[in-house]
C-alpha cells in the first residue's frame, strides 16, 4: 500500500534540463498543468502527496524519483549519474529524514538514478545504465541487504532508446511485467510474465501501478485496452511536457509504502 508520495513541481528553469528527445522545448505552464494532474491521480489513488518546493537551480529536480530509493523502512539517496542532479540530493534528504527511520547514502565513484530500480513482488532489480554504473548498483544491493529486500542486476547499456530501467519496463502486480520488446526476453529469464508493450506505444512502458489504480500516460490507447482487459482501473495522465525532457511517468514520485 502507497500511503505517501513525495512531489515537486517543475520551475521556471524546467525548459533548461538535460534531454536527447528532440521533441522541443517544453511548455512551462502546460507543465505545471499537467504536473497537478499527476498530483490528483495519485490523490484519487489515496495516496497523500507532499509537494516540495520547486528548485530552479535544478531544472531536472522535477524528475524527484532518481533522488532516491525506499526499500524497507529506509531511504537510500542516490548520487545522480548526471553530475549536475547531484545538487537535488541535500532537500530531498531533509524531506525524507522527517519521513523514514533511517537514510543510506550511496557515494562516489557509484552513481544509481531510481529510474533504473524497478520494485517488484520478490525482489528489486537494479539497472546497469548510462546513468547507475556497477559500483552504485554494488553499494545500493549491499542497503538494500541489510534491510532485508533481494535485488539482482540488468545491463541495459546498449539497449535501444533506453535512458533508465524504468523507461522500458514497469511492474503490474504479482510476477506480471509490462515490457518493451528489448526487456521481454531478460524479463522472462527473471521469472516474470510479460506483457508487450504495444508497437509504436513505448513511451507507454513507463506506468505506475498506486494502489488498486494504475496510472498510464495519455495518448497510448492499445496500452490502455491492454491493461484495461488485465484487471487494472487504469486513470490516464497527460505526460506531453515531461516526455520531452526524457521523463516518464514514475519519474514524478518517489512512494512511500507502510
Amino acid at each position: 500500500m502507497i500511503e505517501s508520495a513525495l512531489v515537486r513541481p517543475p520551475s521556471a528553469t524546467f525548459a533548461k534540463g538535460i534531454t536527447s528527445g528532440g521533441l522541443g522545448p517544453p511548455d512551462p505552464k502546460l507543465a505545471l498543468e499537467q504536473h497537478e494532474g499527476y498530483v490528483q491521480a495519485l490523490e484519487r489513488a489515496a495516496v497523500k502527496v507532499i509537494r516540495l518546493e520547486p528548485d530552479p537551480e535544478h531544472p531536472d529536480s522535477t524528475f524527484v524519483e532518481d533522488t532516491a530509493v525506499l526499500g524497507g523502512s529506509s531511504a537510500i539517496l542516490t548520487r545522480p549519474g548526471a553530475p549536475e542532479r547531484r545538487g537535488e540530493i541535500p532537500s530531498v534528504r531533509r524531506a525524507l529524514g522527517n519521513l523514514v527511520p533511517r537514510l543510506h547514502t550511496i557515494e562516489a565513484p557509484g552513481t544509481v538514478d531510481g529510474g533504473d530500480v524497478l520494485e517488484t513482488f520478490d525482489r528489486v532489480i537494479i539497472g546497469i545504465s548510462e546513468r547507475t554504473n556497477e559500483e552504485g548498483a554494488r553499494q545500493l544491493a549491499q542497503f538494500l541487504q541489510i534491510e532485508g529486500v533481494v535485488s539482482t542486476t540488468l545491463d541495459i547499456r546498449g539497449f535501444p532508446r533506453l535512458l533508465h530501467l524504468k523507461t522500458g519496463i514497469s511492474f503490474l502486480g504479482n510476477a506480471r511485467v509490462f515490457a518493451v520488446p528489448s526487456l521481454a526476453g531478460p524479463a522472462r529469464d527473471l521469472g516474470y510474465t510479460v506483457v508487450p508493450v504495444p508497437e509504436g506505444e513505448t513511451y507507454a512502458a513507463n506506468c505506475l501501478v498506486v494502489n488498486e489504480r494504475l496510472l498510464l500516460p495519455a495518448g497510448f490507447p492499445r496500452s490502455e485496452a491492454i491493461l484495461g482487459d488485465l484487471g487494472h482501473t487504469v486513470i490516464p495522465v497527460e505526460m506531453s511536457e515531461f516526455r520531452k525532457m526524457d521523463g516518464g511517468l514514475s519519474c514524478l514520485s518517489l512512494r512511500i509504502m507502510f
